[in-house]
């Protein structure tokens, strides 16, 4: 099933076959796996399926349930014929997640890409200037979303870009840089927006030693140096303060909280402002959602109190943009000094046809004249991105680019689909409500989900915060574990006992936050609990019986189906939003492809929604 293929009708056809089918199974998206001792949660099953699931090996459970490429599975016993058709139909209603190409080995994380086979933290297939400070899943994702991103801006001939929750900057360096794009990107944080001034800083000094080395003296460069704006995307604001904000505008940009002021001048943060120099390490085995990307199997149910900024690629720190108003001064130092990236040969691989190589063949220069470096082009039209843009900044990305004339093309990789805003949901745990303001014409009713008529029109087509949270988790990277027969497959029912634990004590405490305890999977269960009690107020050495919790803990086997069981239904919830877009577009005139650009193993939220508007002349767009 590929969305290319798709007529409007059939996107239509596919979103009622979807909200039907999760309809049925509810009580079992919606179910969160803490629960599942004190909610009883395996006695809700049919008594058929509870006989069929009770005794599987884990790596069984991956292959009979979860890995959708099996083709001879071996039952251990007669499986109903209810427990196969919901299996047989979730995979059936999903977006295909396999990149073209793709082995599929490749997606059930029993290898690396082939990129990192030589070297397992640096791809072969990136320059070494854009690998520093840059984790191995980023690696991947910034080459393959940038050579995206350039084949679009060459079909709709725009040299601009504008990298929405540009972060750290790697994705705007590289199509700056590497590709030879005009790039701004935009950012909520200011630490994150200070060091991406200063890594390009870093880059451009590495260059220019290079260059020394070299003795190259070519003048030529291959775009300005990128620009980086510290603000935050209000998704109550219309396009035109959306463009003030990057400078693009020809009024003076609305104070919203963490905006850069002034707009008539395009501004920059100084590359000499300080800030952290590393990068923030995942939790090994249970990273939350929004930690690089939103993209790992976690705990999530410990994390819902969690208050993270909605709008970069990593960072959990508080939103101090939001209190915060910056004049940044114009860059005249470093960035002075340009390079040109020659590249002489093709990429092995390419998301759409064949692109430069950018691995090999460096030749820089410095440029004479600072202001003919930082000299922007005079078209006003651009290609919007955004990676992996958290909750509803995906969706005001898709709103901007139907009603901004200047946007031209859009690619769009969601993630954090548990922040988005609903009707039955305004406010969802960890957002940070939009504020108000006379000037920008308030459109709070136009939330997150659903975005299209049609699907708005369905029934029963809601879907709860657990549901939309359980389709942030790493099908592929839970398969390895099943088959790896993971020490970590028994954090879940430690906290679900712990749960049981904390409810007997106090009855009204129920899903209390007690964030990831480290290294819980190597933890006997009474140090986990020991660890775990005083982050809900109980006392660490709080008595429990520890013949009941041994029981609770002989049923691990029982736990890892009952998660596995909502993990199945998790992509089929993920294609249900990203299908709601899709139609959102298609009612507005414009056609979408859903493209599986990353490999799923390296970076679950692997779907790229990307559009391109019609041309004027009437030529015909791919």
């Amino acid at each position: 099933m590929m969305s290319a293929t798709f007529s409007e009708q059939q996107q239509k056809d596919l979103a009622k076959r979807i909200t039907s089918f999760l309809s049925r199974y509810k009580h079992i998206s919606d179910s969160y796996i803490i629960e599942f001792f004190t909610e009883n949660l395996w006695e809700t099953l049919p008594e058929g399926w509870q006989r069929a699931l009770s005794d599987l090996t884990a790596p069984q459970i991956a292959d009979l349930l979860l890995d959708k490429d099996i083709n001879n599975r071996i039952y251990p016993s007669v499986w109903p014929l209810s427990l196969i058709a919901l299996r047989a139909t979730a995979h059936t209603l999903a977006f295909p997640r396999t990149p073209p190409g793709h082995q599929v080995q490749d997606t059930v994380g029993l290898q690396k890409p082939e990129e990192f086979i030589s070297n397992r933290s640096q791809s072969s297939l990136l320059g070494h200037i854009f690998r520093k400070h840059v984790k191995p899943k980023k690696q991947h994702e910034i080459r393959k979303l940038g050579t995206l991103v350039k084949q679009l801006c060459d079909q709709t001939r725009c040299t601009s870009v504008v990298d929405v929750g540009s972060g750290q900057g790697h994705l705007t360096r590289f199509l700056s840089f590497g590709l030879g794009l005009d790039v701004t990107g935009i950012e909520a944080d200011p630490n994150l927006v200070s060091m991406a001034s200063r890594f390009d800083g870093q880059l451009l000094l590495t260059l220019a030693k290079e260059n020394q080395k070299t003795g190259v003296s070519q003048l030529s460069t291959a775009g300005p140096a990128p620009q980086h704006v510290l603000g935050w995307v209000n998704p109550r604001a219309t396009w035109e303060v959306f463009l003030q904000q990057l400078g693009q505008g020809g009024e003076e940009s609305e104070s919203y909280p963490g905006t850069v002021g002034p707009c008539k001048k395009r501004q920059r943060v100084s590359v000499s402002d300080q800030g952290p120099e590393v990068e923030r390490e995942l939790v090994h085995g249970s990273q939350h959602l929004c930690t690089e990307e939103c993209s790992s199997v976690a705990d999530t149910e410990e994390r819902q109190s969690s208050s993270l900024l909605h709008q970069h690629d990593g960072d959990n720190s508080d939103r101090a943009a939001q209190s915060l108003t910056v004049t940044a001064e114009p860059r005249f130092h470093s960035s002075s000094v340009l390079s040109h990236l020659r590249k002489e040969d093709s990429l092995n691989e390419s998301p759409v046809g064949a692109m430069p190589n950018i691995t090999s063949g460096w030749t820089s220069a410095i440029c004479p004249d600072v202001r003919s470096c930082n000299k922007r082009p005079n078209s006003s039209d651009f290609v919007l991105t955004g990676l992996h843009a958290c909750g509803d900044l995906s969706a005001t990305l898709l709103r901007h680019f139907v009603n901004c004339p200047h946007v031209q093309a859009i690619t769009s990789v969601a993630c954090c689909y548990m922040k988005i805003t609903t009707k039955e949901n305004p406010t969802p745990p960890g957002v940070v409500p939009p504020p108000l303001s006379d000037n920008s014409n308030d459109v709070s009713q136009s939330f997150g989900y659903p975005m299209s008529e049609w699907v708005k029109g369905l029934a029963e087509h809601e879907l709860s915060y657990k549901a939309r949270e359980g389709s942030c988790h790493a099908v592929e990277d839970y398969i390895r574990r099943l088959r790896e027969e993971s020490a970590l497959l028994k954090t879940h029912c430690y906290r679900a006992a712990l749960e049981s634990i904390i409810r007997s004590e106090r009855p009204q405490l129920r899903r209390a936050g007690i964030q990831t305890i480290k290294k819980a999977h190597m933890l006997s269960f009474s140090e986990y609990a020991r660890l775990g009690l005083p982050r809900v107020g109980l006392p660490a050495d709080l008595p429990f019986d520890r013949v009941s919790v041994e029981g609770m803990l002989e049923q691990q086997g029982r736990v890892v189906v009952y998660f596995s069981l909502a993990l199945l239904l998790a992509p089929v919830v993920e294609t249900l939003v990203l299908l709601d877009r899709m139609l959102f577009l298609q009612e507005r005139g414009f056609q979408s492809q859903l493209v599986p650009l990353f490999d799923p193993a390296l970076s679950p939220r692997n779907l790229v929604l990307v559009a391109v508007k019609p041309k004027a002349d009437g030529e015909e767009t791919h």
